[in-house]
């Protein structure tokens, strides 16, 4: 018996459960990662010399300078805000709420707010401003 040599064999290696690994590995981190976005509203924020950086996974509650208010992108009723925000904060891992509002808003449409904020199960309640240059 006279041995046979081969001819040449292409190896390949298959690389398509590589392709797989990363499609998913790209997926689990497109999930988990958390962006801010800010409401497309023209607010004039507040200065205070006093802030401080913000928690980027709070809630945030805008006021715009009419005085109208928004939650989750959608317009709300100052009275309808503890009902809505309840069941988010149910949702939420963080139970902070950012108010955003602007420097012509009065008082007391802030006080309203925040105390709806309050009153929907908030533990911490903060207004964003921007730091004042000295």
């Amino acid at each position: 018996m006279r041995y046979r040599e081969r001819e040449n064999t292409n190896q390949e290696i298959n690389i398509s459960p590589l392709i797989d690994m990363v499609f998913i590995l790209l997926i689990f981190f497109m999930v988990s990662a958390t962006f801010v976005k800010d409401m497309n509203l023209e607010i004039q924020r507040p200065k205070a010399s006093s802030a401080t950086p913000a928690s980027s996974k709070a809630i945030r509650v805008y006021i715009d300078s009419n005085g109208d208010t928004f939650l989750d992108d959608q317009a709300v009723r100052t009275w309808a805000i503890q009902s809505r925000l309840r069941d988010m904060l149910r949702l939420s891992t963080s139970r902070s709420v950012l108010v955003v509002t602007d420097e012509k808003v009065s008082a007391r449409k802030l006080v309203e707010v925040v105390d709806q904020c309050r009153l929907a199960g908030a533990q911490d309640v903060g207004v964003v401003t921007e730091t004042e240059a000295r």
